[in-house]
């Protein structure tokens, strides 16, 4: 199978450059408000813009500019950014606090467990204001390449 065609998809390259977009910005914001550099943000989950939203509604505006905002592939499309964007705020969220709970839990005092094993990850989701950032920054991005896309 030649994976040019698939690497050649205007709508994905547009869904993954605002997703790598989003994990930039990670750096940067942290940078900026944090005061603190971490190239290892590039590569985590959670954190402000949430990427996964950006690659959603990245995608989504850029089927419905290429296919039509009245077709099947956006409301396909639409349906999911939702459901991606409720999840990241909603469950995953969740889970990282519970997540965080249980890293008190298991490692009280930040002491290593006689045990063995690692801390569970606890920045799994986003705040409501993450997810609205990553979605802006997906629709964005599919916004500007919209010539190029069409």
């Amino acid at each position: 199978m030649d994976a040019a065609p698939i690497l050649l998809n205007r709508i994905l390259v547009v869904a993954f450059g605002a997703c790598l977009l989003a994990q930039a910005l990670k750096v940067f914001w942290a940078a900026v408000y944090h005061r603190k550099v971490d190239p290892k943000l590039l590569t985590t989950t959670g954190g402000m813009p949430s990427s996964h939203s950006a690659l959603v509604a990245a995608l989504a505006v850029a089927i419905g500019e290429t296919q039509g905002w009245q077709g099947a592939e956006f409301a396909i499309a639409a349906v999911v950014a939702i459901i991606v964007m409720y999840d990241a705020a909603g469950v995953r969220q969740a889970a990282g606090r519970h997540a965080q709970i249980l890293n008190q839990i298991t490692y009280p005092l930040g002491q290593a467990s006689d045990q063995g094993g690692t801390p569970l990850p606890e920045a799994l989701g986003h705040t409501p204001l993450e997810v609205v950032v990553g979605g802006i920054v997906g629709a964005g991005v599919s916004w500007l390449a919209c010539p190029w896309l069409v």
